[in-house]
């Protein structure tokens, strides 16, 4: 086990948080209490050591979220490693496209994906992000502009978008809440 990854726990407004990075990359932000972050950590520790610590994509993350929460930072701008499939992958890198303040349907996803019938699996996507906040998967709402799901709870969900909209402005798909 050649690769070692560092792990570090953040405070943010809206509960603690761990973030898990290669010396290039963030490969996991999560809050602490989320059901799935022992199994994603143990996944990630089939490939490498994880050991608590800092190095300069923490660093960077730590940075930004503060700037994020304080509502001047609108995008992230750490070096991200994002593990999954081709398909997951894909349908990360268009949760990166959505502005803040801004939220698009499931529907709309799988569209931008170049799938539209593929909602249900772009919202699964959505469920196995290992990157809160960053990949901003809380930006996903149902058809009319109900919540959906949020792996870290809907109150979280509702105080991103509220921060985000206040902070940044943006355009809301359908009615939010």
């Amino acid at each position: 086990m050649a690769l070692t990854l560092t792990s570090t726990r953040l405070t943010t407004p809206i509960g603690p948080m761990l973030g898990v990075a290669t010396e290039e990359a963030l490969v996991l932000l999560e809050f602490e209490e989320r059901r799935e972050l022992a199994r994603e950590l143990e996944d990630l520790a089939r490939d490498a050591a994880i050991v608590e610590g800092a190095n300069e994509p923490l660093a960077q993350l730590e940075r930004e979220l503060g700037e994020y929460f304080a509502g001047t930072l609108a995008e992230f701008r750490t070096p991200l490693e994002l593990r999954g499939t081709a398909f997951q992958r894909g349908a990360w890198r268009e949760l990166l496209r959505i502005p803040a303040g801004t939220t698009i349907t499931y529907l709309q996803l799988a569209h931008a994906v170049g799938n539209p019938k593929s909602f249900r699996a772009v919202a699964q996507a959505n469920g196995a992000n290992r990157i809160a906040v960053v990949v901003p998967c809380h930006r996903v709402v149902n058809t009319g502009g109900g919540l959906g799901g949020y792996a870290a709870g809907l109150e979280r969900k509702r105080w991103l978008l509220e921060h985000e909209r206040t902070f940044f402005g943006g355009r809301v798909a359908g009615r939010l809440f």
